[in-house]
């Protein structure tokens, strides 16, 4: 499936209160590969930003006051992202803002989720890393990907920061040379190239004295049950 990772700035925290979205980026990510494609839009949202918000991303009502409309913008981002797997940092954040922003458009524009199906990077994080930090930029940190430039918000840039980042927590980003031709399959296929060494690691969970005591029970249990038979004790 095709995905998209997206992220928005808004101008405040709630839509419900009638804040609204004023920044989409996106990123496609194509078989596990980050291709050329982009969407990147401000837009004028028709009210005052808070405070604390252009001091997250730094975008202020007179910047945005020549941008277009949501309305004016929402068909070709929805070209953009239709069919897609949406890819985003704490989705229910970034969706019910879009879902908003449909809403007042009207009831034929549907929700988020009949375009689109989403993936929420946020809970596959706290899978991972329970206990921890899981904002953007402390997933950043632990798997090495450079955010250094990275003074504001900003869609387009955490969108870029992110597909980084979920690539590295679910295996890396694969780079496929193939060609065209039927006669060159087999050679393009033998020829493709493994993940980057560069990209960031991924971390290895070293089990505890308890956690190796308890298999090993297991397996002498295994190993007694089949009368010898527990291959798996003999390599441990």
């Amino acid at each position: 499936m095709r995905q998209i990772v997206l992220d928005t700035e808004t101008t405040g925290l709630d839509p419900e209160s009638g804040h609204r979205i004023i920044e989409i980026g996106c990123i496609e990510i194509a078989h596990r590969r980050i291709s050329d494609r982009r969407y990147h839009q401000y837009i004028n949202p028709e009210r005052e930003i808070d405070v604390g918000a252009i001091e997250i991303h730094g975008l202020t009502t007179e910047f945005l006051a020549t941008k277009p409309k949501f309305a004016e913008i929402a068909d070709e981002f929805l070209e953009f992202v239709r069919g897609a797997e949406l890819i985003i940092h704490n989705a229910p954040f970034d969706t019910a803002f879009l879902d908003c922003e449909f809403k007042l458009l009207g009831e034929a524009w549907g929700s988020v989720h009949d375009h689109c199906c989403v993936f929420d990077t946020l809970t596959l994080a706290r899978e991972l890393h329970p206990g921890q930090r899981n904002s953007l930029d402390a997933l950043c940190r632990r798997y090495e990907v450079d955010n250094t430039h990275r003074e504001l918000h900003g869609a387009l840039l955490d969108a870029e920061l992110l597909a980084d980042v979920y690539l590295a927590m679910t295996g890396g980003q694969v780079d496929l040379q193939l060609t065209a031709t039927a006669t060159g399959r087999h050679e393009a296929a033998a020829g493709s190239e493994r993940a980057s060494p560069a990209r960031a690691r991924i971390p290895v969970i070293e089990p505890s004295s308890d956690e190796l005591t308890a298999h090993r029970a297991n397996l002498e249990g295994i190993d007694e049950i089949s009368g010898g038979q527990c291959v798996w004790l003999r390599q441990t």
